[in-house]
């Protein structure tokens, strides 16, 4: 994803096109380096509302399990070596909500909870059998 560009270089380009009436969109765009589709967006935005500034971030989707880290914890404390299947489970079951694996994995992930195996389980073997 590109950068925005500035608001400093936006309001240079609306100065120079007042001051330039014979210059196409595209020789504008030329000079200043940025896409004909850029001053296009820019020119018909200033036009309208008086502003050149850059439109604010209108942010992201809400996380699904954003009310439930709390729940999410105390879950993997009560059985650290529980499977996302087996987490999927007890979570639906405690808060009738339904979330795919990879869903609780990312919200795992970032509660910094890592998924452990049981002390009692024995130890995977890679050595070759013949």
């Amino acid at each position: 994803m590109a950068l925005p560009i500035s608001d400093d270089l936006r309001e240079r380009i609306i100065r120079f096109y007042e001051n330039h009436d014979d210059y196409t969109q595209q020789e504008l765009a030329d000079e200043f380096a940025v896409s004909k589709s850029f001053i296009e967006k820019l020119l018909r935005r200033w036009l309208t509302t008086g502003s050149s500034a850059a439109l604010p971030h209108a942010g992201g989707r809400v996380r699904t399990l954003q009310d439930h880290d709390q729940t999410l914890q105390q879950l993997v404390a009560q059985q650290p070596d529980a499977t996302l299947a087996e987490l999927q489970a007890r979570l639906a079951k405690k808060t009738k909500l339904q979330v795919s694996p990879p869903t609780l994995c990312r919200a795992l992930q970032r509660l910094r909870l890592r998924r452990k195996k049981s002390p009692s389980c024995p130890a995977s073997s890679s050595a070759q059998r013949s």
